[in-house]
């Protein structure tokens, strides 16, 4: 390792620190040295605090980089990688005939409650961000923002659950694979809006904005789908 200070001194943590640890350290940083906040702040110190919480956020990176600090012994995890292959594992559990009774279970027990939940995550982030607007660097103000991402991936939590523990009737496989690929755009735009709270770095938050429009879409699309099923 070169002579230098290592991520945990650049972020002021213990090299045993939490992963919310961590996360509070970083936005304390990222707060401080944002140029809004310190015009004094260099380019270098910001990509150096940037890169540090990269590496450390990430329990895989973490880990090959206390390896190289020699904080732990060497053990092999594969990295898990969300792409097409769930998706085709998801349509390979589909049974292969609807019935009447399928497709009203499923709208009653996967449906109706995960469009409402889909919702309750969706509808206030408008409201959300214009209060969040009158000034990001107020503790008060992000803190109630991140509440609102908390309860939003407690929600989405849910409606993940709900939606796997019903195979959906092949009728509506269009309409369940568009709530679906909703659920991943939400979990990835609450990402991208934490990062955000993290980070104050607006590019996130405006990406974060920009899937949830695209979840939005999904739903609405969804929900064509479904008025076109004879009930």
């Amino acid at each position: 390792m070169p002579d230098s200070k290592t991520h945990y001194q650049l972020l002021d943590v213990a090299a045993t620190a939490t992963p919310d640890e961590i996360k509070s350290a970083y936005r304390r940083l990222a707060k401080s040295l944002h140029p809004d906040r310190n015009e004094d702040a260099s380019h270098e110190a910001i990509a150096q605090l940037n890169t540090a919480y990269e590496v450390l956020s990430d329990p895989l990176s973490r880990r090959s980089y206390d390896q190289q600090l020699n904080y732990m012994p060497t053990s092999a995890i594969p990295r898990h990688q969300r792409d097409d292959v769930a998706g085709k594992q998801y349509r390979r559990r589909q049974p292969q005939t609807s019935s009447d009774q399928q497709i009203k279970d499923w709208l009653k027990k996967v449906y109706t409650p995960g469009i409402r939940i889909i919702n309750q995550i969706i509808k206030p982030l408008k409201g959300q961000i214009r209060e969040l607007s009158a000034d990001p660097f107020d503790d008060a103000l992000m803190d109630v923002f991140v509440a609102y991402i908390e309860t939003s991936r407690a929600s989405l939590a849910k409606a993940e659950k709900l939606f796997k523990a019903v195979p959906n009737p092949p009728t509506i496989g269009g309409a369940a694979a568009n709530i679906y690929y909703c659920l991943n755009q939400l979990s990835d735009a609450l990402n991208e809006l934490e990062y955000f709270t993290m980070s104050y770095n607006e590019t996130s938050l405006h990406t974060g904005c920009e899937m949830f429009r695209i979840a939005d879409g999904l739903k609405k699309e969804a929900q064509a789908a479904v008025r076109e099923v004879p009930k």
